[in-house]
């Protein structure tokens, strides 16, 4: 068997989308399973809608996720270019080498035409092209232009069933007429992406079309096509296809462009990591073992095939994603997940400056003692700043959610005096120090449930009814720091 080729080719449109994404991933780890190629070729005849921005946000993504690629329009490579918009004359030139063996011709029928046709032999007007102008003769298509008409070009399809062996969903069967001859090139010379996506994928030796599952209708008019080049010389083989299963958003919808959870940037900005989303979007629509949900990026290389891939439509499942999202974060060295907090600590203006991205000593030291606390409290890296907040800020910053300090009990300004005498005649400031000497004061002496202990004093550290573990939380800010704090919510109460 040949090496493997297969290539990703979006329209440079709008943000990368997570369907798109799931696209490129499959594409990506289907190569480098097999030891073979990814081809990334920018699919750029849209002048209206493509944009320089589009494509610079494709190639973020693909590099934040680590999708790698062999050939493409910013790397070269032995088939370019990898601009479709750069292949025009290539286009052309397959073009009428299509006409010139008979496999395409000239249609002068307009849409008008082909529906009183329909109806005068009594079909359905709306069955579309007839097949009308197959056979026209020289002198007809004189007549036609003499008229003032140019002909668009359309594909013959064979008088035959055309059969696909699909990679995931087996033999898939296009009865013969179904599919009426279609056209390839517009009246006015354009080429259309039926014509231009075979042809460049042709001419860039690809041998897997792995693409998604509402392209599956398009596949007999692509396969008559590849035939086509192949009998021309143009092509070496007609490739394998596989159609991968539709990604849902809410109930039984695709998911929609517009839905905030198809935008892969929406995604990082929270926080997620790109091991935790890459792994998620590998289960939309394949799985590594029926009782397995977690791997890494080598992992799933080691063991994707593109044909262990579902048909059945796959549902984007956020709360999914976020779990194993946590999984890979509590899979990280401390100090990478350290390090990854630090933009998002940045952006919330906790830490740094705008000028300076980066940690002073202080910082660092208090990062590094807290991340362990949360580590395995958090889902996503955007939660640093609700979770660790507290201990960047001033004690005069410290502002107490309403709904914490209404939760809190109607005795809160007595635990709040009984803490503040205790902890201040503490030498040994340590967690368990702290923790020993209150509860002996307000569990054992004053009677005060466990429960309800505690509750006051996480909202004057914290702010907040969830904090990291309050003990390790107050020795890190230190004593003076922690007794400050506990003062100012009493002073309120």
């Amino acid at each position: 068997m040949s090496k493997v080729r297969v290539r990703f080719c979006p329209s440079p449109t709008g943000l990368p989308h997570v369907g798109m994404v799931r696209t490129a991933l499959f594409n990506w780890a289907y190569a480098r399973h097999t030891g073979g190629e990814l081809v990334f070729r920018i699919e750029d005849t849209d002048a209206e809608r493509d944009s320089q921005e589009s494509y610079e946000m494709l190639l973020d993504a693909m590099s934040w996720l680590g999708i790698t690629y062999d050939e493409g329009p910013d790397i070269g490579g032995p088939y370019g270019p990898y601009r479709q918009s750069e292949r025009h004359d290539l286009h052309r030139e397959v073009v009428a080498k299509l006409v010139e063996g008979g496999y395409a011709y000239e249609a002068f029928s307009t849409p008008e035409e082909v529906e009183a046709r329909h109806k005068a032999a009594g079909r359905d007007p709306k069955l579309g092209y007839d097949n009308f102008d197959r056979d026209l003769t020289d002198e007809q298509k004189a007549a036609y232009r003499a008229e003032g008409r140019e002909p668009v070009l359309r594909m013959r399809m064979p008088d035959e069933d055309i059969t696909v062996d699909d990679m995931i969903r087996g033999e898939v069967t296009f009865p013969a007429g179904t599919v009426p001859d279609y056209v390839i090139v517009r009246a006015n010379g354009v080429p259309l992406y039926t014509l231009v996506n075979p042809v460049d994928d042709a001419t860039q030796k690809i041998t897997h079309v792995l693409r998604g599952e509402d392209l599956l209708a398009s596949t007999p008019r692509q396969i008559v096509l590849w035939r086509a080049m192949v009998e021309l010389g143009i092509a070496d083989a007609v490739p394998e296809y596989a159609h991968m299963p539709m990604v849902l958003g809410e109930g039984t919808k695709k998911l929609s462009k517009r839905d905030p959870e198809s935008n892969l940037f929406h995604h990082r900005e929270r926080g997620f990591l790109p091991e935790g989303l890459l792994n998620y979007l590998a289960l939309l629509g394949w799985s590594i073992a029926p009782d397995r949900d977690i791997f890494t990026r080598d992992e799933m290389i080691a063991a994707f095939d593109i044909a262990d891939c579902t048909p059945n439509p796959a549902r984007f499942d956020l709360k999914k994603a976020e779990a194993i999202n946590a999984e890979h974060m509590r899979m990280l060295p401390l100090g990478d997940f350290a390090a990854r907090l630090v933009p998002y600590l940045h952006a919330a203006g906790l830490v740094g400056s705008p000028e300076v991205r980066g940690l002073t000593p202080h910082e660092e030291q208090t990062l590094a003692e807290a991340a362990p606390l949360v580590q395995t409290r958090m889902q996503l890296l955007g939660e640093a700043p609700g979770m660790l907040g507290f201990l960047f800020q001033l004690d005069s910053e410290i502002e107490f959610d309403e709904t914490a300090v209404a939760k809190m009990p109607d005795n809160a300004a007595e635990i709040l005096d009984a803490a503040l005498e205790v902890l201040d005649g503490l030498e040994d400031f340590s967690p368990e120090a702290q923790q020993e000497a209150l509860r002996a004061k307000l569990v054992d002496e004053m009677g005060v449930k466990p429960r309800f202990a505690f509750g006051p004093l996480r909202v004057a550290v914290t702010g907040r009814q969830v904090s990291p573990p309050l003990f390790e939380s107050m020795e890190i800010l230190g004593k003076d720091h922690s007794l400050a704090r506990l003062r100012r919510l009493r002073a309120t109460l």
